[in-house]
């Protein structure tokens, strides 16, 4: 079995391929059938809401919203509490399968045994 990983991604659409980056290797790992956690933070907790990732383009990358259902078939995705709440998003703006959570949780994810962790 795989180790466990987690992938914050902490960039928008400011950053194309960054982010595109993060999303494609937590699909990647959620493939191979490694524990994934995604949490977004930054201008990237917008990619948690309905729509958005829709939008995204970056030429030859496969589209975030196929990705955000690749990891979210075994793996979670989180936007970041504080993230959320200075772009003004609540729990009911999020798409289906995301949730918001804050630093404890992800500090605790990011701590267990044989984790690994990746920041983009």
């Amino acid at each position: 079995m795989p180790r466990s990983l987690v992938v914050k991604v902490t960039c928008g659409a400011e950053e194309p391929e960054r982010l595109n980056q993060g999303f494609t290797v937590a699909a990647a790992a959620a493939a191979s059938g490694a524990e994934v956690s995604l949490w977004l933070t930054g201008d990237a907790a917008w990619f948690g809401v309905p729509g958005r990732a829709e939008e995204f383009e970056l030429e030859l990358a496969t589209p975030l919203d196929q990705l955000i259902a690749a990891v979210l078939t075994s793996g979670t995705i989180t936007v970041c509490s504080q993230c959320a709440a200075r772009r003004g998003i609540v729990a009911g703006d999020l798409r289906e399968g995301v949730t918001i959570a804050g630093a404890a949780v992800f500090a605790e994810q990011v701590l267990g045994e044989g984790v690994q962790a990746l920041v983009y």
